[in-house]
C-alpha cells in the first residue's frame, strides 16, 4: 500500500471517530428549554425530545426509594403549574423545600418527566444581602488600623 493511501485512510479514520463522538454527545446538549406550563399544555409535542425545565420543589411530594435508587417528586413554577418527575439516580444535595430544581430528560406518554439529570440551584436564603448602612470608609479605617498594629 502506498504511503499516500495510508495517510488518507488514517485521516479518514480519525475524522470518522471525531464525527461519531460529536453525534453521540449532541443529543444531551441540544435539548430545548421548555417552561412547565408549556410542557403541560403540549406534552405530546415534546415526547422523545430531550428537554430541560425547572421549578420549585414541592417537598411533601418527594418519594425516595434508597434500595432501588429511585426518586419521584413534583416541581412547580411561579404560576403554580406542576410537573411530576421520575429520576433513577442519587438524590441531589440541598433537596429540600424552596429549592429550585433543574431537570434534564424526556416526557413520557403519560405526562411524567423522566429525568436523566437532576440539579438543584441554591435558594435565595443562601445569597448574601448588601447592608443598607454599609460604609466603605469604616472598612478602610479598620484595614489601616490592622496594618499599623502588624508593624
Amino acid at each position: 500500500m502506498k504511503k499516500n493511501t495510508k495517510v488518507i485512510l488514517a485521516g479518514s479514520l480519525i475524522f470518522m471517530s471525531i464525527l461519531v463522538l460529536l453525534i453521540t454527545a449532541t443529543p444531551t446538549s441540544s435539548g430545548a428549554e421548555v417552561p412547565i406550563n408549556h410542557l403541560n399544555e403540549n406534552g405530546k409535542e415534546y415526547e422523545e425530545r430531550y428537554i430541560t425545565t425547572e421549578g420549585f420543589l414541592i417537598e411533601n411530594s418527594v418519594v425516595w426509594n434508597a434500595d432501588a435508587i429511585e426518586l419521584q417528586f413534583d416541581i412547580q413554577d411561579e404560576e403554580g403549574h406542576r410537573l411530576s418527575v421520575y429520576y433513577h439516580g442519587v438524590q441531589p444535595d440541598n433537596f429540600s423545600d424552596d429549592v429550585i430544581v433543574i431537570v434534564h430528560g424526556y416526557v413520557t406518554s403519560d405526562g411524567i418527566f423522566e429525568a436523566d439529570k437532576v440539579q438543584t440551584r441554591c435558594p435565595s436564603v443562601y445569597e448574601g444581602e448588601d447592608p443598607e448602612d454599609y460604609d466603605p470608609d469604616i472598612h478602610r479605617e479598620m484595614d489601616r488600623q490592622l496594618n499599623i498594629d502588624d508593624d
